[in-house]
């Protein structure tokens, strides 16, 4: 028969177990997303593969795309417990041909959620310590920092294959926003995984119909794969000058949002303030712009 005292060092020898398993875990975690960062060639491919419209006859729907590009993607921020990855398109040969692309954070074990409800509303939602034990909140971010969509799941090595999956919702693509206004949400499955030449975003989305009080309504469904492989720093080079140059003034952007996000509550924002759109001002500011001018122009489109 065991004694109080062995039982008392059984169960100290596992929690000390579970916490080493617990942190080496994260710490493959974390290994798996900083992976991501660096110069990729990148093949953009998306195609409709289902429609349910009700008027077959004049549905039209989204051209298949296949579209390559060079991208940059810089590690902003790198603790236990958050990272942020920038995303750097490089369109040309010249300074001005860098642009701003989307942004990714991480969290662990993160319990507050922006989810997007339709058009330009987020609606917070707040989960428990143990729904997220373990999990990662892939935060998505657009060029202008203004939030995308959010999901919580846990990264996961099955059969040699290191992958992160979740479902959330999120606003139309920019791919999609200009050219498509039959449908206001997009219920994404988003699939992250890790692979010898760097990595892949595979995707199977819904187009939703959305209508206050109303049930969703499935217009079509899509397949995207956007697959990353990495090459050599050096061709990225330029994109890499272009941060340093304006990463301060990217910096207090963030810092704004921030403030905004850490409410925690429903956002609304304004499409358009004096017939501009949000990217278009920030991107026209300089790089030595102040903090003050940064929170008018973003506190000018937060409705509510």
């Amino acid at each position: 028969m065991k004694t109080k005292s062995m039982l008392a060092c059984s169960v100290l020898a596992l929690s000390v177990n579970l916490s080493f398993g617990q942190t080496a875990k994260q710490k493959e975690d974390i290994k798996a997303i900083q992976s991501m960062c660096g110069c990729y060639e990148v093949q953009f491919n998306f195609t409709e593969t289902f429609e349910y419209p009700k008027d077959t006859t004049t549905y039209k729907p989204s051209k298949t795309k296949h579209e390559t590009a060079l991208e940059w993607i810089e590690l902003v921020e790198n603790t236990p417990n958050k990272l942020v990855l920038q995303h750097l398109l490089i369109t040309g040969d010249k300074e001005e041909d860098i642009v701003k692309h989307w942004r990714q954070d991480w969290l662990y074990e993160n319990t507050d959620l922006l989810t997007f409800d339709k058009e330009l509303t987020w609606k917070y939602k707040k989960l428990t310590p143990t729904a997220v034990k373990g999990q990662w909140t892939q935060k998505v971010y657009q060029v202008d920092d203004s939030p995308r969509y959010e999901g919580t799941a846990s990264w996961a090595t099955v059969d040699g294959i290191t992958s992160w999956k979740n479902v959330t919702d999120a606003p139309l693509p920019r791919r999609e926003h200009t050219i498509r206004n039959d449908y206001n949400v997009l219920k994404r499955r988003n699939i992250h995984e890790i692979t010898p030449k760097g990595w892949i975003h595979e995707q199977d989305n819904d187009k939703l119909i959305r209508t206050e009080g109303g049930s969703d309504v499935l217009l079509a469904q899509e397949k995207g794969m956007d697959i990353y492989t990495k090459v050599q720093d050096e061709k990225c080079q330029l994109a890499q000058k272009y941060w340093a140059k304006n990463k301060g003034l990217w910096e207090k952007v963030r810092n704004e949002w921030a403030k905004v996000y850490g409410k925690n509550k429903d956002l609304t924002l304004e499409k358009k303030v004096n017939k501009k759109s949000l990217f278009s001002v920030l991107f026209d500011l300089k790089p030595d712009a102040t903090q003050e001018e940064v929170s008018k122009i973003i506190t000018a489109f937060v409705k509510s």
